[in-house]
């Protein structure tokens, strides 16, 4: 669940961006797009704190953070069970990603860790699919 330092001891994604206010800032930005889209706007609840607090949190957590992120205090992540009650087709993971996915081309960071970054959330997209 760590993309922390490596064998190699390698930067985690988590140190190489700065942390997490690079997280807080990612999140913010996707939310913004989340905000005014018809398709996933109403998947959502009306208040976003909480939701851009857990997305942050686990992503700080996932790249190599440490679990004080998120899962202290919300357990495992379970990311397939915490979004079944939601429907999630292809319209919602693509809507999804592309909102991800200028998230993170905003913020200008190498090609190596932007790949990274969007490769994971691809795959976490598609993972998500249920409906």
């Amino acid at each position: 669940m760590s993309e922390g330092a490596g064998a190699g001891g390698e930067i985690s994604v988590f140190d190489a961006v700065g942390g997490r206010p690079f997280f807080d800032a990612l999140v913010e930005r996707f939310y913004s797009g989340i905000e005014a889209d018809p398709v996933l706007r109403p998947l959502y609840p009306a208040d976003l704190s909480g939701s851009k607090q857990h997305l942050a949190g686990f992503l700080a957590q996932y790249w190599g953070g440490g679990t004080q992120h998120y899962s202290e205090g919300r357990g495992h992540p379970r990311l397939r069970m915490r979004h079944a009650n939601w429907r999630i087709g292809p319209a919602e993971r693509d809507a999804w990603y592309r909102h991800m996915e200028a998230a993170v081309r905003a913020a200008e960071l190498p090609d190596e860790i932007s790949v990274r970054l969007l490769d994971y959330f691809a795959m976490a997209a598609t993972h998500l699919l249920n409906g």
